[in-house]
């Protein structure tokens, strides 16, 4: 069994594609491109948690969930990611992942553990895969003079055929970027950042192929 993470946090993100969970306060924050957005106030931070339902029509579950985990590509289409590599510290695997902000606010970074499951359910199968801050971070990953540290960050994203070629997805997310940052640039990234990623996530499945191809002639010359 995981230490990371339990069986239970799996079976919670993977059956949302079923039946979305939205009691308690959630509502529709905006429905664009098929993809549906939810926000949940956050008294203790004043800020959102989110969860997206959508789909990546010309995206096969594997090849996306492969797309998800590869960190060197991700950082060949994401132009947000400035810096993203994994880091080990006592036999535990993280993720160090830097994050540009727009001019004149500071970039953030993330250190995070991050788990996948490929999960047989009666038959289906269902891509899982957890992240959350790592929370020693501090003490072996050093924080970047001009960098905040993002430490309250976690995201779940289930991944499942759509019967079509394509995939489902559901995505579960919060952060705290911390500083001072105005309202309307986190609706912003809210409303349209997720919508783009996914868009630059098709393309980024697309283009997977040939990126591989490119990798492994760069690698035997």
């Amino acid at each position: 069994m995981s230490l990371l993470f339990t069986d239970e946090e799996f079976q919670l993100a993977w059956k949302e594609l079923d039946e979305p969970q939205l009691d308690g306060g959630w509502e529709l924050f905006t429905e664009t491109m098929g993809v549906k957005i939810y926000r949940l106030f956050d008294k203790a931070t004043g800020l959102y948690e989110y969860k997206v339902f959508g789909e990546l029509p010309s995206c096969p579950p594997d090849l996306c969930a492969d797309v998800y985990m590869d960190l060197t590509y991700r950082k060949d289409w994401d132009q947000y990611a400035k810096e993203l590599y994994e880091k080990e510290h006592s036999g535990q695997k993280s993720i160090y992942w830097e994050v540009k902000y727009p001019f004149p606010l500071s970039n953030r970074d993330y250190v995070y553990v991050r788990e996948r499951r490929d999960l047989d359910v009666d038959g289906r199968r269902i891509r899982v895969v957890l992240a959350r801050s790592a929370a020693d971070a501090t003490a072996w990953c050093a924080e970047k003079s001009g960098v905040l540290r993002v430490k309250d960050y976690k995201q779940s994203v289930a991944m499942e055929c759509d019967g079509k070629g394509g995939t489902r997805v559901f995505l579960n997310y919060f952060d705290n970027p911390g500083g001072m940052i105005p309202a309307w640039l986190i609706n912003w990234a809210a409303k349209s950042g997720v919508a783009a990623f996914l868009t630059d996530m098709q393309k980024a499945c697309n283009n997977y192929s040939s990126y591989q191809q490119k990798r492994k002639v760069q690698q035997s010359s």
